[in-house]
């Protein structure tokens, strides 16, 4: 006679330590009329993308990589289980059409905004396309706003050679007057890995640049400060784009333009803890992670652990 069942109908046989809080237990999916610390929309839009890219397929894995992570931090000694995250679920995008595709990550991401649901919002690409509607709405809900973009490419290609794409996101902010050259911070751009007519065009428009070699020489927390400290003096809101193959391939394989000599994760985390540590810092994306190009989902873990910089600081 079976006195117990191991039966569980519906649910994954996942092991569960009853003093063990992890990251993904903290998701809930929101309601109207709900409120929490962050908000978690994902962008899954890559046909934008230069390269050929599943970076669609992320939002999904960099979710489930959370269960990766507990909530007790031991450095800090303290437990963020409290902590409410508000997940609005994926964007449904247009199957064939690019713009109306870019109308409704912008229509979705001001819709969250508008909802005042939260103190702070991460945006999960996607390529780095999905960067232009989601500024765009940030700027239009809080005013004058200022970037830090991680990243090895500046990402200012022209527009003639293929409209929008995973490589326009900044001029097409630059050039539609949502965001003045001078309010974006370029950091770990790589050498090799852009064009002298974009080089020209950074410094055309006063885009201050921190290339790797700055990275190196100065080191990336004290740039995050000086950044912070002088955008704050000209923005309203601070929002911070992580383009994940600003990290070396050794970190980070799952990116569909890896390249070496990029930071490592430690700086890559340890740069996001110091950038959400400012009060204007309000939005964070994270976008370039092709889980189909991934090794044991090393590119989407890392994206998840600095999610946990961001949010828990």
């Amino acid at each position: 006679m079976v006195k117990f069942s191991f039966l569980q109908p519906g649910k994954p046989a996942v092991f569960k330590d009853r003093f063990v809080t992890k990251v993904n237990e903290q998701l809930i999916p929101y309601s109207e009329g709900e409120t929490g610390e962050i908000g978690l929309i994902g962008l899954p839009y890559s046909k934008t993308s230069i390269s050929l890219s599943q970076a669609s397929d992320a939002p999904k894995t960099i979710r489930a990589s959370l269960s990766s992570f507990s909530t007790f931090s031991g450095e800090r000694d303290r437990d963020y289980e409290d902590v409410k995250i508000l997940d609005f679920g994926d964007v449904q995008t247009h199957p064939t059409e690019m713009e109306e595709s870019i109308d409704r990550l912008h229509i979705s991401v001001r819709e969250m905004l508008e909802k005042d649901a939260c103190q702070r919002y991460i945006m999960l690409g996607g390529d780095h396309g999905v960067s232009y509607p989601s500024i765009r709405a940030f700027k239009e809900h809080y005013g004058e706003i200022g970037v830090i973009q991680w990243d090895a490419h500046h990402d200012v290609r022209n527009l003639d050679d293929g409209g929008r794409t995973n490589g326009t996101p900044f001029r097409s902010l630059i050039d539609g007057g949502h965001l003045k050259g001078e309010n974006l911070a370029q950091i770990g751009i790589r050498d090799y890995a852009n064009a002298k007519e974009y080089h020209s065009y950074t410094i055309e428009k006063g885009i201050s640049v921190y290339t790797m070699e700055d990275v190196e020489q100065k080191g990336i927390l004290p740039i995050i400060e000086r950044e912070l400290e002088r955008l704050s003096k000209l923005v309203d809101v601070i929002y911070l784009s992580v383009d994940m193959d600003v990290v070396d391939q050794a970190f980070a394989p799952g990116c569909p333009a890896i390249g070496p000599g990029g930071i490592t994760s430690r700086e890559l985390l340890a740069s996001i803890s110091t950038a959400a540590s400012h009060e204007k810092v309000k939005g964070m994306d994270i976008v370039e992670i092709d889980p189909s190009k991934d090794f044991r989902d090393m590119t989407s873990r890392l994206a998840a652990a600095a999610m946990l910089r961001f949010m828990y600081n």
